[in-house]
């Protein structure tokens, strides 16, 4: 951990909520926002959500899985997304969303008419924004967590 937790703080509590109170709670509420509005199937959106936490190193978010109506994906979905272009059972927009999710962290610019003919051939304009919006937020709070070590002291919530 790179940030001081005083004794019997919850660390995400404390470095979300009380450390930057006018930013931290309008950030959280941002990250919930993007599960609880999706408009996205499930399998896209874990695609793109896992592969960004594969780039981004966060423990907590490669353990975590996103639950819909009582529905996960399968437990080698990890391993499918980190190979994404050869990954068997991806359809077309699951294997688009690992690939955007991938070339907006690493490779932004990058994004070519070509991807670009691919992508709107299989998401509308609102989905397009919408799997953005989720990725940025992803890219940024999951890499915040990993930088500052926060990743490593998260515990999933008991279901």
């Amino acid at each position: 951990m790179r940030i001081d937790i005083p004794e019997g703080q919850d660390p995400i509590g404390y470095v979300w909520g009380e450390m930057v109170p006018g930013i931290g709670p309008a950030a959280a509420g941002f990250s919930m926002a993007v599960y609880e509005h999706t408009t996205l199937g499930l399998r896209e959106f874990e695609a793109a959500r896992l592969r960004i936490a594969q780039i981004n190193g966060c423990l907590f978010c490669l353990d975590w899985r996103t639950e819909r109506d009582g529905e996960k994906v399968e437990n080698s979905f990890l391993d499918a997304v980190e190979n994404w272009r050869d990954a068997d059972g991806f359809d077309e927009r699951t294997r688009l969303a690992a690939e955007y999710a991938e070339r907006y962290a690493v490779d932004h610019h990058g994004l070519d008419e070509e991807f670009w003919q691919r992508m709107t051939a299989r998401y509308s304009q609102a989905e397009i924004v919408e799997l953005s919006m989720a990725i940025g937020s992803w890219l940024a709070f999951g890499r915040l967590n990993h930088v500052l070590g926060l990743d490593a002291v998260c515990v999933l919530p008991k279901s």
